[in-house]
């Protein structure tokens, strides 16, 4: 099954945004949601929970490493494979 790193993404106006930050995050936190800050129908930005912000700053850092890129790619060329089954028991998952 795949994850999706950002299950939802809403919008708000930057009135709303300004008016209850706090609640927005808490939202945005409980549902894997990022917010677009929009001002007149055009986009500013986009309020992200600190964790997904954390995972997605893991995930860039991790795919801009050399050696990390070269083991995935070595990876991908080998002719044997194991199942998710099969790895699951290895990671005693």
């Amino acid at each position: 099954m795949i994850h999706q790193l950002i299950n939802d993404e809403k919008f708000t106006n930057i009135q709303r945004a300004q008016a209850g930050l706090s609640r927005i995050f808490r939202s945005a936190q409980k549902t894997a949601s990022i917010y677009r800050v929009m001002k007149n129908d055009k986009p500013m930005g986009v309020l992200v929970p600190n964790d997904l912000w954390q995972s997605i700053t893991e995930d860039i850092e991790a795919l801009s490493s050399p050696s990390y890129r070269k083991r995935i790619a070595k990876a991908r060329s080998e002719k044997r494979h194991i199942s998710a089954k099969e790895a699951k028991k290895i990671l005693k998952l």
